[in-house]
């Protein structure tokens, strides 16, 4: 039987299995962050099957921000693959529900609004990566601070595929200057959850003005002798769902994340 978790250090503490089970039963609507260590979290997004094809092509032509972990049968909510025995619309803490691309509802299930023509999509998660920068000494900041990661809309555009199109979504995370380049070498080593940083140091080159004034997540200090690291973001598709505006797209909310069962160094590449 399946602990009720009254913090994130009791919830870490249990197996993948376990913590999805809590989601499932109401005993965790919070982060993801920190959770599961050694495991690999995903993103999620659930379109209709006539937008299903574009989405796959967008996904493959932009694979830093969207990179594939796992694609699921129309109406088919186990992800067999990376989780057997999961249900896609009930083991997230919370979802986001777009309709023509406003936000118009955030739930803890997805049941009233599944159907049999949705197709889901598990994107790799740069939460991912967070516990061997942990190993290797490296502070994760939000983590430390208990809040969301900071995600910024930028001024990089997506490459086009079908109806889809719009700007990446990027995460920062302060890292002390001369750990920079330990960072980049650990992050590069998991491709398959965003990988390296997309840029480092000057925020304005992203277009991004104020790193205090995060589009998604939590702001977290930049202390002096650190630097503001830029890593792709799983939350881009919601940017583009915005823009493209489609009949429904189904979310995770941010920082509110799918906990698989692979490990993360099955996803490492030498």
């Amino acid at each position: 039987m399946v602990m009720v978790a009254h913090s994130t250090r009791e919830l870490a503490a249990l197996t993948p299995q376990d913590i999805r089970r809590a989601i499932r039963a109401g005993q965790w609507r919070g982060l993801t962050a920190g959770l599961a260590a050694g495991f690999a979290q995903a993103n999620l997004v659930i379109v209709p099957r006539a937008l299903a094809y574009d989405f796959l092509l967008f996904c493959h032509r932009n694979p830093k921000p969207c990179p594939l972990l796992e694609v699921l049968d129309a109406g088919d909510p186990e992800p067999r693959d990376v989780a057997p025995g999961a249900d896609i619309r009930t083991d997230i803490p919370r979802y986001r529900i777009y309709r023509q691309g406003l936000l118009v509802d955030e739930v803890d299930n997805i049941t009233a609004y599944w159907r049999d023509d949705l197709v889901s999509f598990l994107l790799g998660c740069s939460f991912t990566f967070e516990h061997p920068l942990r190993e290797a000494g490296i502070g994760i900041r939000h983590i430390d601070l208990g809040v969301n990661v900071p995600m910024f809309i930028t001024n990089r555009p997506c490459k086009v595929a079908g109806v889809f199109h719009g700007p990446m979504v990027v995460s920062m995370r302060p890292i002390p200057y001369e750990q920079v380049v330990r960072a980049v070498q650990i992050t590069s080593r998991f491709p398959a959850v965003h990988g390296a940083p997309v840029h480092v140091g000057e925020p304005l080159t992203l277009g991004i003005g104020d790193v205090q004034q995060p589009d998604f997540g939590d702001a977290v200090p930049v202390a002096a002798g650190e630097v503001p690291v830029f890593w792709a973001c799983g939350v881009t598709p919601q940017a583009v769902v915005m823009q493209v505006k489609p009949e429904l797209a189904i979310t995770h909310a941010p920082g509110h994340m799918f906990i698989t069962d692979r490990r993360d160094n099955e996803l490492a590449v030498l």
